[in-house]
């Protein structure tokens, strides 16, 4: 994640930001247990090295920052291919792990315009994924489309000494939110760029945000993201046109069971509720 300045975003905000809230400290989500319902974030690898988070709003769609995806060195966007998504990643066990298929960044973000505001307002990209993940296994979250003001939210990431593990912050704030730009105060850090915001809307959880960048101010961790439906529209219709990845997907790998068979077999499954 870039750490700049974050002086000159705090004074676009137009909307005085409140008093810090108490927030909450980070929680490692070691156990499959721990997991259930944040089964499709995870940590998204590079080829050249380097990861970030991402998560599916659909099944075979991660969404992330867009800074994530360009190659730091030429400033190109990476192929397809150099992306590896592993949903749930946890000690070195994951979901289900797929490459790219399709990669599209932002038209508007500009690798070399750093933490500006423009920018953060369109730090988002779409990554494809080679095969599905279906539902069952790791089910997409919406995005947050209600009103924000005031909003607790939550933040579930990999990062900088816990990139081996999501991390929960179950509680924190929206401290500003103006034109697109929103600020809070969660507990952010490298390897955390593009990692999900959460809010509850009508008792659902929802991508609010992705974290684009942070830094400290006054001995206080700030981080910064944009407004999300109206750019992943666009990610969406632009990713149609994106070349794909020449590298075919593997073949899934289909075991049949009969009900009551397998060693942990119940004859029924539950699917639990989202945090």
């Amino acid at each position: 994640m870039q750490f700049k300045s974050v002086v000159h975003i705090i004074i676009g905000l137009t909307l005085s930001a409140p008093a810090y809230a108490e927030t909450s400290t980070l929680i490692r989500l070691t156990d499959r247990e721990d997991l259930f319902g944040w089964e499709a974030v995870g940590r998204i690898d590079m080829a050249q090295g380097g990861y970030c988070t991402g998560v599916l709003i659909s099944n075979d769609l991660v969404l992330t920052a867009a800074h994530c995806v360009f190659n730091q060195r030429t400033g190109a966007l990476m192929a397809p291919e150099d992306f590896t998504f592993k949903a749930g990643l946890r000690d070195g066990k994951t979901i289900e792990t797929h490459k790219g298929l399709r990669v599209v960044a932002h038209k508007s973000y500009d690798l070399n315009a750093g933490t500006s505001q423009k920018n953060i307002r369109h730090d988002v990209a779409l990554i494809q994924l080679n095969a599905s993940i279906t539902s069952f296994a790791a089910a997409p979250f919406k995005l947050h489309s209600g009103a924000t003001k005031g909003k607790q939210v939550s933040v579930v990431s990999y990062g900088q000494g816990r990139d081996d593990a999501l991390s929960w912050q179950r509680k924190c704030s929206v401290l500003a939110q103006n034109d697109g730009l929103m600020a809070f105060d969660c507990n952010v850090t490298f390897g955390s760029s593009g990692a999900p915001v959460f809010a509850k809307e009508d008792n659902h959880t929802r991508i609010l945000s992705l974290v684009s960048s942070g830094g400290q101010s006054n001995g206080k961790t700030l981080s910064f993201g944009m407004e999300l439906p109206k750019v992943v529209a666009r990610l969406k219709k632009d990713l149609h046109y994106a070349p794909a990845s020449k590298i075919k997907a593997p073949r899934p790998k289909v075991r049949m069971l009969k009900v009551g068979a397998g060693r942990n077999a119940t004859g029924a499954k539950f699917i639990k509720s989202r945090p």
